[in-house]
């Protein structure tokens, strides 16, 4: 049987490194919390938490709500599928016997033990060292040294600033639950309601596309993104992977292949 590789995370950047992975012929199993954060969720393998399962650019996930179900995950990757476990803590890990971890949460913070150690462990975005809290960290910023595999050292620390116009970037205006008044793939004209918060309403900053809004009904912290504009005004780019993520998950590949005790398990 094929070494399995886990993608801690199932946003949008994990989601475009799921794909490259799978294309090359690799067996991928996601871990999720039991409430994802997702924004782009036409393009987040994490959404199939939520409506059971969902297919992205012909590829579809399915949540397995028990983290230890090995039989169920090995028959959703036996139809060439994506297992979206239920795994905050990443158990499944031990059980799953994982070769790769690619942690691609994006929490910008270090990752925490998980009481398994697999061959190789890879961490994407700021607070990620190579050779220090993981094996190896991988640029996730737009920049000439997007998706670099650094084995010592890591990528740039985090700003604080979401790339490019930080209007596009929608945030909760308080605490509270999410009253969604858009749906993702709509046109906005500036000042349109998109979302509801404690009364508060977040409304579109600029004309342009709605291309990501998190879950409906789940109750956010005041400040956290909850959702993206789009002045391209393109629908179509609500159901691609993005080029960015496709760049990540090269990186991943590159990382993994890098390594000759690894390459013939992962296919084997």
């Amino acid at each position: 049987m094929a070494s399995i590789i886990i993608i801690r995370g199932g946003g949008d950047l994990a989601s475009g490194v799921v794909i490259r992975l799978l294309h090359a012929g690799l067996r991928v199993v996601i871990t999720e919390l039991p409430q994802p954060l997702a924004v782009r969720r036409t393009v987040a393998f994490a959404e199939a938490v939520y409506a059971g399962n969902n297919t992205i650019e012909g590829i579809t996930g399915v949540v397995v709500k028990d983290p230890l179900d090995t039989f169920r995950t090995i028959g959703i990757l036996s139809k060439q599928q994506v297992p979206v476990l239920v795994d905050p803590d990443c158990v499944s890990a031990k059980v799953l016997h994982a070769s790769v971890i690619v942690d691609a949460r994006m929490t910008k913070s270090p990752p925490e033990p998980i009481g398994y150690v697999p061959q190789l462990y890879l961490g994407l975005g700021p607070a990620f060292i190579g050779g220090q809290n993981c094996q190896a960290a991988i640029e996730t910023r737009r920049s000439h040294t997007l998706g670099r595999v650094y084995w010592k050292g890591g990528p740039e620390a985090d700003t604080g600033k979401p790339e490019g116009d930080p209007q596009r970037v929608l945030r909760a205006p308080a605490d509270g639950e999410v009253l969604a008044h858009a749906e993702i793939g709509q046109h906005l004209e500036t000042g349109q309601p998109i979302a509801e918060i404690a009364g508060q309403v977040v409304s579109a900053p600029f004309p342009g596309l709605l291309r990501g809004l998190i879950h409906p009904g789940l109750t956010v912290p005041r400040g956290l993104k909850i959702g993206d504009i789009d002045p391209r005004d393109d629908p179509r780019l609500c159901n691609l992977v993005s080029d960015k993520s496709l760049a990540v998950g090269g990186a991943v590949l590159e990382a993994i292949l890098s390594r000759p005790e690894l390459r013939l398990p992962l296919w084997m």
